[in-house]
């Protein structure tokens, strides 16, 4: 089988496992909800990273600032020249998440757990409910890269682009959510947006098609017929997206890391900025 573009970006349970005492490697556990997982039990010397206290800003509806995530990683003990292993729940939604964004800010020595939780846990690896505590770090972020994130106008211009197949719209969502059917995903059944439906010409291919049944990702070949089957090449730009970007997140990895695409763009405003607002296309049979 040939090799992921790059698979430096992935971590195997074993690698982990021989460097949880590196000083040079820092775990960091990404959820969703730290009370269901990282406090029941994590892998030990892992720091919490909650996606939604630490990796959103509290007030606005976006990601946090350059300087909190410079903050983030100082006090997680992170240097410019430490390895951040990053995994967690739902097969690494939010460790994805996480990852786009930290890249998104300059982060270099990142890699995925593959598998996640999931893998780990399912392999009988040690656990630990305790904390650890780490000496501040020196970490330095950089000005956004603009080439990685999509804005609403971003896709709103893109529309003509994707009508004459020049650029891919990857709607990661279940196909309920990409027909209308429901507005939210079975996971958060309350949070819905005002329409269901999906942005005009997206291609639906939902972000689990990418994963095994325990978590871990498939083989580049499956990967690239997968997506090449549905005219999602190497070569054409792509812009992903879901209902808030973190499992488009997931996507945009797989993409860009995993197939070695060069030109891709997550839309993390997603279903909830576009089918909330007035007056945007939609499409819904």
């Amino acid at each position: 089988m040939a090799a992921y573009a790059h698979p430096e970006t992935l971590v195997e349970n074993d690698w982990l496992a021989a460097h949880l005492n590196d000083p040079k490697v820092r775990i960091a556990e990404v959820d969703y909800d730290p009370a269901a997982n990282y406090e029941l039990g994590h892998i030990p010397g892992s720091v919490l990273f909650d996606w939604r206290k630490d990796i959103n800003d509290p007030v606005a509806r976006d990601i946090l600032s350059t300087d909190s995530f410079q903050e983030l990683f100082r006090k997680a003990g992170v240097d410019p020249d430490t390895t951040v292993v990053l995994y967690g729940d739902f097969n690494n939604w939010f460790a994805a998440f996480a990852y786009w964004v930290f890249t998104y800010y300059g982060a270099k020595n990142l890699k995925l757990l593959n598998g996640g939780r999931k893998k780990w846990i399912a392999e009988d690896r040690p656990l630990t409910k305790d904390a650890p505590k780490h000496a501040a770090g020196k970490f330095t972020g950089s000005a956004p890269d603009p080439k990685l994130r999509a804005y609403l106008n971003d896709v709103r211009d893109s529309l003509p682009q994707v009508k004459a197949g020049k650029l891919n719209l990857v709607d990661v969502r279940g196909p309920k959510e990409f027909s209308g059917e429901i507005t939210a995903p079975p996971e958060y059944p309350t949070e819905h947006a005002q329409r269901g439906g999906h942005i005009p010409g997206a291609k639906n291919i939902p972000w689990a098609q990418a994963v095994r049944d325990d978590g871990t990702f498939k083989s580049r070949e499956e990967l690239e017929a997968l997506y090449g089957g549905k005219g999602v090449v190497a070569g054409t730009p792509v812009i992903t997206y879901c209902r808030i970007g973190e499992r488009s997140s997931h996507t945009w990895f797989v993409l860009k890391y995993l197939l070695g695409y060069d030109n891709v763009r997550n839309y993390d405003g997603s279903w909830t900025e576009w089918g909330n607002l007035v007056r945007t296309p939609i499409e819904k049979p």
